[in-house]
């Protein structure tokens, strides 16, 4: 394994990172989430390799994401080696209480979230998208709080348009606040939008991307056409909004991972995978696995140094599109 520092902060993490959204209790909405026994292999297959970054969201299996995590850590690791993350934005809980970031949807959900993960500090607290309704001094006032109170070492954020984060960063420097030293955005072969603005920003300001669907939920992962996991065929082909989550133009690229997979003896997720870690922007990749060889492969990835003709292949026949999910 390799290991990186994050963007320009201080803090070393390994250059991929495991993405946890699939450790939960199953239910209807999400039958394909692995429960403690079965998320067991894929801890200490991760622990193995040095995936020493842990990405999990206070969301994901409504807090049994972070419980499986923090029994997890407890069972195959110590905490002071592994690197964790946690999010913070969607409801909890029915009622009146408004979901978002302000100060007191802040406090309560750190706090909650450090309870189920039994830790008493987070590596790294992302929002989880951006809220409108909240000012942006008010979230990064309360994000410097917490960082202050010792219950979070550093802060990121997730999926968003490039001027919302400019405006966060603006205010948090404006005012001696701490800043963002990550952005946890999409980004694929089949999913490039963040390179127009704000894969240029990250770089300016020296945070790190941590690309979540690195392989566009699994679409990069086998021949076109070919049917998925049991999650990709529960998944709607649009995002919330209505824009489509693939083109048709889509196919060339997945045929071009598929020759190039082929030519090398490898899988096709290790050739996407490599494709997103060749990006100097690109700190690690959050790999949503759910059988061992979803880690094997992505590791191998690091190993794949791509030509330029491979990548002028793999990137040729890239159609522009909105970006999904924010």
């Amino acid at each position: 394994m390799e290991y990186i520092r994050l963007g320009s902060a201080g803090l070393k993490v390994s250059r991929l990172a495991l993405g946890c959204m699939s450790f939960g209790t199953p239910s209807p909405l999400s039958p394909w989430v692995l429960d403690d026994e079965a998320a067991e292999p894929l801890f200490r297959q991760a622990v193995e390799l040095g995936i020493t970054f842990w990405d999990t969201a206070n969301i994901y299996g409504m807090g049994t994401s972070e419980e499986i995590v923090g029994r997890a850590l407890r069972k195959y690791a110590s905490r002071e080696e592994i690197v964790l993350a946690t999010k913070v934005l969607f409801p909890m809980r029915q009622g009146p209480s408004r979901p978002g970031l302000s100060r007191k949807a802040i406090i309560e959900q750190l706090d909650a979230s450090l309870t189920r993960l039994g830790t008493d500090h987070v590596d790294l607290y992302q929002i989880h998208r951006f809220d409108p309704e909240t000012p942006v001094e008010e979230t990064m006032e309360a994000l410097h709080d917490v960082i202050k109170a010792g219950k979070v070492r550093y802060i990121g954020a997730s999926s968003m348009w490039a001027w919302q984060f400019a405006k966060m960063q603006h205010a948090a420097q404006a005012n001696g606040w701490t800043r963002f030293v990550s952005m946890q955005d999409q980004y694929s072969l089949l999913q490039r939008e963040e390179e127009r603005e704000m894969f240029g920003l990250l770089a300016d300001q020296g945070v790190g991307s941590l690309p979540w669907s690195p392989l566009a939920g699994g679409r990069l992962a086998r021949p076109w056409g070919e049917g998925g996991t049991a999650r990709a065929e529960v998944s709607p082909p649009t995002d919330p909004w209505g824009r489509p989550l693939f083109l048709d133009s889509d196919k060339a690229i997945v045929q071009a991972v598929q020759r190039i997979a082929e030519e090398r003896g490898v899988s096709m997720a290790t050739v996407a995978m490599a494709w997103v870690l060749r990006n100097p922007v690109v700190t690690a990749p959050i790999v949503g696995a759910t059988k061992p060889h979803h880690l094997a492969d992505a590791a191998a990835a690091l190993e794949i140094r791509l030509t330029d003709e491979e990548v002028s292949a793999l990137e040729s026949p890239y159609a522009p599109r909105l970006p999904t999910h924010f």
